[in-house]
């Protein structure tokens, strides 16, 4: 197994991002989620919140003895502190920050930072290298650049609810932060693409990130679709128009699976697995299109034969025929899950406030140069003084701040 908890040792490298400063002014989510993702491949992020209202993440969802678990995983591998930008005082230390900083990820609506006095063209002039991330719901420009923006907003927006949900029944939203994370997976990326531009240019650049856009790019050709033939895509539940059978399926024992055919191939073995061969053989079935217009009489097949299996033997079935097939899982069951386990896709970490705690990992391994989790999500303005020491300020000058309200 390739560990992608490990920190840097004397014989092992440092991680990729080891040296990159990541100023992240960033709140709810897509934003500090990509920040995050930085950091867990070495970038030292300094999380900046406000002294008086901290990021609203901390309080969002469960919490434990009063300690918000969802900062736990999304402060993770960032140092905090606190800045007052709106503040002379808070302006000025956050403009000596960038001056040694590499990126700066912010989601402010567009104008607040040049209102300020902390725009593109003053972080430029103090650090002509700097790669500024602002990322917002609807854009820099255009005519609904002024309004707050949300995931929920791009998930409608993109044509995602529109097309997931029961044929009969309303769009449908996901239960979680979809397009946020979408988004923050697109910024991440965005960063490094300019990072790496920079290494030939020398000078830095903004990346304008609109909410709206990477989940539009991820649910397929629509546009296109609609472009060249006029189709617009219906909801459909669980199936697909481009191949069947494709599902959830309840097993004996009240479980339910999924089953995927995109391949021709494994469409035929499910069929001759569930004991509906002589279905091969229609004209129909030759392409997933004509699968997919058959839909009934495939789930009928397919649904019968696994409603009379539970939900082991219906996995093993499936495996020795080398048909696709996984078990509709909740989080008790990822965790228990050996694959999972075998990737350690969801690690134990320390916390100094609530012991060993289990998160999701950091995204991907890599044989050299692997990321870490090096800390959990710390208090707010834990690391206020440190970093400002490292600015060159004195303890008398971090008092002053603190007492004119702008640390």
């Amino acid at each position: 197994m390739t560990p992608r908890t490990t920190a840097p040792t004397a014989s092992a490298p440092h991680p990729p991002l080891h040296g990159l400063r990541v100023l992240d002014l960033a709140t709810l989510f897509a934003g500090p989620l990509a920040a995050m993702m930085l950091g867990d491949f070495g970038a030292d992020v300094i999380k900046v919140e406000h002294p008086r209202k901290p990021d609203p993440s901390r309080g969002h969802g469960p919490a434990k003895d009063g300690v918000g678990l969802w900062w736990k995983v999304l402060g993770r591998n960032k140092r905090t502190i606190t800045l007052d930008l709106s503040s002379p005082g808070g302006r000025d230390t956050l403009l000596r920050l960038v001056a040694d900083a590499d990126v700066v990820v912010e989601n402010f609506r567009p104008g607040t930072l040049e209102r300020w006095g902390l725009g593109w063209e003053e972080l430029s002039t103090v650090n002509p290298r700097l790669v500024l991330a602002r990322v917002t719901g609807f854009g820099q420009f255009g005519p609904y650049s002024h309004r707050p923006g949300f995931g929920t907003l791009a998930e409608a927006m993109s044509g995602f609810a529109a097309i997931t949900g029961e044929p009969d029944g309303p769009p449908t939203l996901p239960p979680f932060g979809l397009a946020d994370s979408i988004a923050a997976l697109a910024t991440a990326y965005a960063v490094t693409t300019a990072l790496t531009a920079r290494t030939a240019t020398g000078r830095g650049q903004v990346v304008d990130m609109a909410i709206i856009e990477p989940m539009l790019a991820v649910i397929g050709p629509h546009a296109l679709w609609y472009d060249q033939l006029g189709y617009v895509q219906p909801r459909t539940g669980n199936r697909s128009r481009n191949n069947a059978p494709r599902n959830t399926y309840r097993t004996s024992d009240g479980s339910w699976v999924a089953v995927s055919t995109s391949a021709q191939s494994i469409a035929e073995r499910v069929l001759r697995l569930v004991g509906r061969p002589e279905l091969i053989d229609e004209p129909w079935f030759a392409d997933g299109t004509g699968r997919a217009a058959h839909a009934d009489v495939l789930d009928e097949a397919v649904g019968s034969w696994i409603a009379r299996h539970t939900r082991d033997e219906a996995l093993d079935a499936f495996e020795k025929a080398e048909a696709a097939i996984a078990p509709v899982y909740d989080v008790r069951d990822v965790l228990a899950d050996p694959q999972y386990r075998a990737l350690d896709t969801v690690t134990e970490v320390p916390d100094p406030e609530l012991g060993p705690i289990r998160m999701q990992n950091v995204l991907f391994r890599l044989s050299e140069t692997p990321g870490a989790i090096r800390w959990t999500g710390r208090p707010h303005g834990a690391d206020t003084d440190e970093v400002l020491a490292e600015l060159g300020l004195t303890p008398d000058e971090i008092t002053g701040l603190r007492s004119r309200g702008s640390v």
